[in-house]
Order: C-alpha cells, then sequence, then structure tokens
C-alpha cells in the first residue's frame, strides 16, 4: 500500500512508479557510498526496498530506501536531497516520515551507514534514539577502482 504526506509544495510517497530512476542513478552514481553504481544495481535494490521519494511539482528531489524485515530491522540507506533543494528541512522532515511509518514501528534496531554527520544523521534525534555502537571502518569502493573511504556504522535500538 503507497503512502503519501504532504509539506506546503513537497510530498513524499512511497509509490514507486513515481520514482526518477535517472535522478535516483544520476546522484547516487557520484556519492561518496555508490560512486560508479551500475543502473540495474539501483534498479534492483529499489525493486526490494521500501522507497520513499520526495517530489516538488511532480520533480524528484529527494530519496531514501529502507530495506527490512518489518519485524526487527530497517537499514537506511541511499538517502539524498538533490543540492538545490537542501537547507529547507526536507532531509529532517523525510527522516521523520520514515520514523514514523505504520509498517516500521516496534523495530528493535536501525541501521544507518555515513562517513559524516550531515542532515539525515542529526534527523535521527527525532527518534530519541540510544546509539548502541559506532564504529568507523575503512571500506574499498566497490564500483570504482579507487581508493578507500571511511564509513560510519552507527546502529540504534
Amino acid at each position: 500500500m503507497t503512502q503519501e504526506w504532504r509539506l506546503g509544495e513537497y510530498i513524499i510517497t512511497t509509490d514507486k512508479r513515481l520514482l526518477d530512476l535517472s535522478v535516483i542513478h544520476g546522484f547516487l552514481t557520484t556519492s561518496y557510498w555508490a560512486e560508479g553504481i551500475p543502473f540495474e544495481t539501483v534498479k534492483k535494490s529499489i525493486e526490494h526496498s521500501l522507497n520513499f521519494g520526495v517530489y516538488k511539482d511532480g520533480k524528484q528531489v529527494g530519496f531514501a530506501r529502507i530495506i527490512t524485515d518489518y519485524a526487527t530491522y530497517a537499514y537506511i540507506g541511499d538517502v539524498f536531497i538533490v543540492k538545490e533543494y537542501r537547507g529547507q528541512g526536507l532531509s529532517k522532515w523525510l527522516m521523520q516520515v520514515i520514523a514514523d511509518h505504520p509498517e516500521l514501528q516496534g523495530l528493535r534496531r536501525w541501521t544507518l551507514l555515513t562517513r559524516d554527520s550531515f542532515s539525515p544523521c542529526n534527523a535521527l534525534d527525532l527518534w530519541n534514539l540510544k546509539i548502541q555502537s559506532v564504529t568507523w571502518r575503512k571500506r574499498i569502493l566497490i564500483y570504482t577502482k579507487e581508493g578507500r573511504d571511511k564509513a560510519c556504522i552507527f546502529h540504534y535500538t
């Protein structure tokens, strides 16, 4: 069942049919966490996730996806707001919508991987969640042959 939320001229929806795969792939392929990711990989990951698209006037301006069993665990991935639309509280609103989603209630663990504490991480404060552990690690960028990157692993309970 798809759901929709409105805030002024913005809409968040879980309707996969509205997702603009070219916008999502375009952002992810230049991101530090999925640099060079193939289009087909993005498409397949979306097919098997709970997706949240952010739109203004029918144009996709943000995205997040949740990988979950709907009972105990959820991984928050590929969270972004297009640069031109940042600074308007959209990432906080997106994270709040995710936190309030009825199918994601009662989970005992959430995970978000990041190398910095940009606004989606700060927005997690809205949930009053406790950080169980924070681990910094080196990881290989699997979609490119270039170097290594830092990632921070947050486990919330």
